[in-house]
Protein backbone atom coordinates (compact mmCIF):
# COMPACT_ATOMS: atom_id res chain seq x y z
CA UNK A 1 0.00 0.00 0.00
CA UNK A 2 2.70 2.34 0.81
CA UNK A 3 4.68 1.67 -2.31
CA UNK A 4 1.34 2.63 -4.16
CA UNK A 5 1.29 6.28 -2.66
CA UNK A 6 4.74 6.37 -3.29
CA UNK A 7 6.41 6.37 0.11
CA UNK A 8 9.58 3.88 -0.27
CA UNK A 9 9.76 0.95 2.43
CA UNK A 10 11.70 -1.86 3.04
CA UNK A 11 10.26 -4.58 5.39
CA UNK A 12 12.88 -6.08 7.98
CA UNK A 13 12.61 -9.51 10.10
CA UNK A 14 13.75 -9.57 13.42
CA UNK A 15 13.65 -12.48 14.99
CA UNK A 16 9.70 -13.65 15.34
CA UNK A 17 8.95 -9.65 14.34
CA UNK A 18 8.65 -8.05 11.28
CA UNK A 19 9.27 -4.55 11.14
CA UNK A 20 8.12 -1.98 8.00
CA UNK A 21 10.83 0.72 7.91
CA UNK A 22 10.41 3.99 5.88
CA UNK A 23 12.59 6.88 5.62
CA UNK A 24 12.07 9.34 8.89
CA UNK A 25 10.89 12.19 6.57
CA UNK A 26 8.36 9.64 5.45
CA UNK A 27 7.49 8.28 8.67
CA UNK A 28 4.26 10.93 9.51
CA UNK A 29 2.62 10.73 5.85
CA UNK A 30 3.35 6.64 6.34
CA UNK A 31 1.33 6.69 9.80
CA UNK A 32 -1.30 8.16 8.32
CA UNK A 33 -1.90 6.19 5.05
CA UNK A 34 -1.54 2.98 7.43
CA UNK A 35 -3.89 4.27 9.92
CA UNK A 36 -6.96 5.53 6.73
CA UNK A 37 -6.01 1.87 5.37
CA UNK A 38 -6.96 0.10 8.45
CA UNK A 39 -9.96 2.49 8.77
CA UNK A 40 -11.03 1.77 5.66
CA UNK A 41 -11.07 -2.18 5.46
CA UNK A 42 -11.74 -2.69 9.12
CA UNK A 43 -14.69 -6.05 8.72
CA UNK A 44 -18.04 -4.78 8.73
CA UNK A 45 -19.86 -6.17 12.42
CA UNK A 46 -22.61 -8.26 11.10
CA UNK A 47 -26.17 -7.02 11.94
CA UNK A 48 -27.83 -9.33 13.93
CA UNK A 49 -31.47 -9.10 14.61
CA UNK A 50 -33.03 -10.98 18.03
CA UNK A 51 -36.30 -12.09 16.26
CA UNK A 52 -38.85 -12.09 19.23
CA UNK A 53 -40.76 -15.08 19.71
CA UNK A 54 -44.24 -14.31 21.42
CA UNK A 55 -45.49 -16.70 23.84
CA UNK A 56 -48.74 -18.13 24.40
CA UNK A 57 -49.25 -18.74 19.99
CA UNK A 58 -51.25 -21.68 21.15
CA UNK A 59 -54.19 -19.25 22.51
CA UNK A 60 -55.13 -17.87 18.78
CA UNK A 61 -55.78 -21.32 17.02
CA UNK A 62 -57.47 -22.45 19.83
CA UNK A 63 -60.19 -19.86 20.13
CA UNK A 64 -59.64 -20.23 15.76
CA UNK A 65 -60.54 -23.76 16.16
CA UNK A 66 -63.82 -22.86 18.28
CA UNK A 67 -65.19 -20.53 16.37
CA UNK A 68 -65.57 -23.01 13.02
CA UNK A 69 -66.34 -25.68 15.54
CA UNK A 70 -69.36 -23.36 16.95
CA UNK A 71 -70.62 -21.90 14.12
CA UNK A 72 -70.65 -25.43 12.00
CA UNK A 73 -72.31 -27.12 15.72
CA UNK A 74 -74.64 -24.12 15.98
CA UNK A 75 -76.32 -23.93 12.24
CA UNK A 76 -76.19 -28.02 12.04
CA UNK A 77 -77.81 -28.65 15.44
CA UNK A 78 -80.17 -25.61 14.40
CA UNK A 79 -79.44 -23.22 17.25
CA UNK A 80 -79.27 -20.31 14.65
CA UNK A 81 -81.94 -19.99 12.28
CA UNK A 82 -82.04 -22.22 9.50
CA UNK A 83 -81.08 -19.40 6.77
CA UNK A 84 -78.11 -18.11 8.76
CA UNK A 85 -75.89 -20.31 6.05
CA UNK A 86 -77.69 -18.38 3.09
CA UNK A 87 -77.43 -14.93 4.87
CA UNK A 88 -73.24 -15.50 5.97
CA UNK A 89 -72.04 -17.24 3.06
CA UNK A 90 -69.76 -15.12 0.66
CA UNK A 91 -72.65 -14.07 -2.04
CA UNK A 92 -70.45 -11.15 -4.64
CA UNK A 93 -73.62 -9.89 -5.98
CA UNK A 94 -75.06 -8.60 -2.50
CA UNK A 95 -71.40 -7.66 -1.34
CA UNK A 96 -71.63 -5.21 -4.24
CA UNK A 97 -74.92 -4.17 -2.73
CA UNK A 98 -73.73 -3.14 0.43
CA UNK A 99 -73.69 -6.46 2.80
CA UNK A 100 -70.10 -5.93 3.44
CA UNK A 101 -70.61 -8.03 6.83
CA UNK A 102 -70.17 -11.62 4.54
CA UNK A 103 -66.84 -11.21 3.96
CA UNK A 104 -66.33 -11.88 7.92
CA UNK A 105 -69.32 -14.94 8.05
CA UNK A 106 -68.22 -16.33 5.36
CA UNK A 107 -64.71 -16.96 6.97
CA UNK A 108 -66.26 -19.51 9.54
CA UNK A 109 -68.84 -21.53 7.09
CA UNK A 110 -67.72 -24.43 5.84
CA UNK A 111 -69.77 -26.94 3.42
CA UNK A 112 -68.61 -30.54 5.21
CA UNK A 113 -66.44 -32.19 7.38
CA UNK A 114 -63.75 -32.72 5.14
CA UNK A 115 -63.59 -28.87 4.19
CA UNK A 116 -63.44 -27.90 7.98
CA UNK A 117 -61.22 -30.13 9.19
CA UNK A 118 -58.54 -29.42 6.31
CA UNK A 119 -58.62 -25.32 7.31
CA UNK A 120 -58.08 -26.35 10.88
CA UNK A 121 -55.16 -27.83 9.46
CA UNK A 122 -53.65 -25.52 7.37
CA UNK A 123 -55.33 -22.37 9.91
CA UNK A 124 -53.83 -24.16 13.07
CA UNK A 125 -50.23 -24.10 11.74
CA UNK A 126 -49.87 -20.89 10.12
CA UNK A 127 -51.82 -19.40 12.14
CA UNK A 128 -49.35 -20.60 15.31
CA UNK A 129 -46.52 -19.53 13.38
CA UNK A 130 -47.56 -16.21 12.73
CA UNK A 131 -48.47 -15.79 16.54
CA UNK A 132 -44.55 -16.28 17.41
CA UNK A 133 -43.77 -13.76 15.31
CA UNK A 134 -46.42 -11.01 16.41
CA UNK A 135 -48.19 -12.22 19.53
CA UNK A 136 -51.69 -14.07 18.96
CA UNK A 137 -53.61 -11.15 19.69
CA UNK A 138 -52.10 -9.17 17.02
CA UNK A 139 -51.68 -11.85 14.46
CA UNK A 140 -55.01 -12.99 14.32
CA UNK A 141 -56.41 -9.62 14.21
CA UNK A 142 -54.72 -8.89 11.21
CA UNK A 143 -55.41 -12.55 9.61
CA UNK A 144 -59.39 -12.04 10.74
CA UNK A 145 -59.06 -8.48 8.75
CA UNK A 146 -56.84 -9.53 6.40
CA UNK A 147 -59.19 -12.47 5.31
CA UNK A 148 -62.42 -10.11 5.09
CA UNK A 149 -60.31 -7.27 3.00
CA UNK A 150 -59.52 -10.47 0.38
CA UNK A 151 -63.25 -11.57 0.29
CA UNK A 152 -64.35 -7.65 -0.59
CA UNK A 153 -62.39 -7.50 -3.12
CA UNK A 154 -62.85 -10.54 -4.88
CA UNK A 155 -66.38 -9.92 -4.43
CA UNK A 156 -65.97 -6.33 -5.54
CA UNK A 157 -63.98 -7.45 -8.41
CA UNK A 158 -65.71 -10.05 -9.93
CA UNK A 159 -68.52 -11.51 -11.08
CA UNK A 160 -72.18 -11.08 -9.17
CA UNK A 161 -72.76 -14.69 -8.87
CA UNK A 162 -69.93 -15.56 -7.25
CA UNK A 163 -70.47 -17.51 -4.02
CA UNK A 164 -68.58 -19.39 -1.77
CA UNK A 165 -67.52 -20.28 1.90
CA UNK A 166 -64.54 -21.35 4.13
CA UNK A 167 -61.52 -20.14 6.32
CA UNK A 168 -59.40 -21.42 3.51
CA UNK A 169 -59.03 -17.37 2.53
CA UNK A 170 -57.91 -17.11 6.37
CA UNK A 171 -55.61 -19.90 5.97
CA UNK A 172 -53.27 -17.78 3.09
CA UNK A 173 -54.01 -14.67 4.70
CA UNK A 174 -51.71 -16.21 7.66
CA UNK A 175 -49.22 -17.87 5.19
CA UNK A 176 -48.85 -14.46 3.60
CA UNK A 177 -48.32 -12.30 6.84
CA UNK A 178 -45.68 -14.95 8.02
CA UNK A 179 -43.28 -15.32 4.99
CA UNK A 180 -43.37 -11.30 4.07
CA UNK A 181 -43.14 -10.20 8.02
CA UNK A 182 -40.26 -12.86 8.09
CA UNK A 183 -38.84 -11.59 4.39
CA UNK A 184 -38.90 -7.91 5.92
CA UNK A 185 -37.33 -8.52 9.17
CA UNK A 186 -34.62 -10.07 7.49
CA UNK A 187 -33.78 -7.16 5.16
CA UNK A 188 -31.07 -5.37 7.84
CA UNK A 189 -29.53 -9.08 8.05
CA UNK A 190 -25.81 -9.23 4.88
CA UNK A 191 -27.47 -12.07 4.07
CA UNK A 192 -27.49 -13.32 0.50
CA UNK A 193 -30.12 -12.55 -2.30
CA UNK A 194 -31.63 -16.42 -2.25
CA UNK A 195 -31.63 -16.30 1.76
CA UNK A 196 -33.23 -13.03 2.01
CA UNK A 197 -35.92 -13.82 0.25
CA UNK A 198 -36.31 -17.37 1.11
CA UNK A 199 -39.40 -16.24 3.10
CA UNK A 200 -41.54 -14.97 0.49
CA UNK A 201 -40.34 -17.90 -2.00
CA UNK A 202 -41.37 -20.41 0.49
CA UNK A 203 -44.52 -18.77 0.76
CA UNK A 204 -45.16 -18.71 -2.67
CA UNK A 205 -44.17 -22.51 -3.13
CA UNK A 206 -46.97 -23.79 -0.51
CA UNK A 207 -49.42 -20.96 -2.10
CA UNK A 208 -49.29 -23.11 -5.18
CA UNK A 209 -48.78 -26.45 -3.58
CA UNK A 210 -51.61 -26.19 -1.08
CA UNK A 211 -53.79 -23.46 -2.73
CA UNK A 212 -54.52 -24.60 -6.32
CA UNK A 213 -55.04 -28.91 -5.17
CA UNK A 214 -58.85 -29.85 -5.67
CA UNK A 215 -61.62 -29.74 -7.45
CA UNK A 216 -63.49 -26.41 -6.67
CA UNK A 217 -60.55 -24.72 -5.00
CA UNK A 218 -61.29 -21.02 -5.15
CA UNK A 219 -57.54 -20.15 -6.80
CA UNK A 220 -58.50 -16.54 -6.82
CA UNK A 221 -59.69 -16.32 -2.76
CA UNK A 222 -56.13 -18.29 -1.67
CA UNK A 223 -54.35 -15.52 -3.95
CA UNK A 224 -56.09 -12.72 -2.98
CA UNK A 225 -55.56 -14.20 0.67
CA UNK A 226 -52.44 -14.22 0.01
CA UNK A 227 -51.29 -11.56 -1.20
CA UNK A 228 -53.08 -9.19 1.36
CA UNK A 229 -50.96 -11.09 4.18
CA UNK A 230 -47.84 -10.39 2.81
CA UNK A 231 -48.93 -6.38 2.61
CA UNK A 232 -49.82 -6.54 6.02
CA UNK A 233 -46.64 -9.02 7.10
CA UNK A 234 -44.57 -6.61 5.14
CA UNK A 235 -46.29 -3.40 6.39
CA UNK A 236 -46.02 -4.76 10.39
CA UNK A 237 -42.23 -5.49 9.37
CA UNK A 238 -41.35 -1.83 8.99
CA UNK A 239 -39.55 -0.80 12.53
CA UNK A 240 -41.64 2.14 12.88
CA UNK A 241 -44.77 -0.03 12.46
CA UNK A 242 -43.43 -2.88 14.85
CA UNK A 243 -42.87 -0.17 17.63
CA UNK A 244 -46.34 1.16 17.09
CA UNK A 245 -48.25 -2.70 17.19
CA UNK A 246 -45.92 -3.79 19.73
CA UNK A 247 -47.90 -1.06 21.90
CA UNK A 248 -50.54 -2.15 21.68
CA UNK A 249 -52.16 -4.99 24.25
CA UNK A 250 -52.49 -8.30 22.88
CA UNK A 251 -55.68 -9.04 24.51
CA UNK A 252 -57.44 -5.81 22.67
CA UNK A 253 -56.17 -6.97 19.38
CA UNK A 254 -57.47 -10.56 19.74
CA UNK A 255 -60.91 -9.06 21.12
CA UNK A 256 -61.23 -7.12 18.50
CA UNK A 257 -61.12 -9.55 15.99
CA UNK A 258 -63.59 -11.99 17.66
CA UNK A 259 -65.76 -8.76 18.01
CA UNK A 260 -65.16 -8.40 14.34
CA UNK A 261 -66.32 -11.69 13.57
CA UNK A 262 -69.70 -11.33 16.28
CA UNK A 263 -70.77 -8.27 15.44
CA UNK A 264 -70.76 -9.55 11.85
CA UNK A 265 -73.18 -12.61 12.58
CA UNK A 266 -75.36 -10.35 14.84
CA UNK A 267 -75.95 -8.40 11.87
CA UNK A 268 -76.17 -11.51 9.76
CA UNK A 269 -78.39 -12.95 11.68
CA UNK A 270 -80.91 -10.08 12.03
CA UNK A 271 -81.67 -9.76 8.15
Amino acid sequence: MLTAVNIENVMVLEGADCLLCVDAADAARALAHLRQYETENRPVPLLRIVTRVYPNAWVGVVLYALVLLGVALAISSGYWRPEAFENGALDAGRVQHGQWWRAWTALTLHLDANHIVANLGGGIWFGYLAARQLGSGMAWFLIVTGAALANVLEAVLGSPTHRSVGASTAVFTALGLMAAHSWRTRLPLRLSWARRRAPLVAGAVLLGWLGTAGEGTDVVAHVMGFTVGCLFGATAGLPAVARVLERVPQWLAGVTALASLAGAWAIALSQ
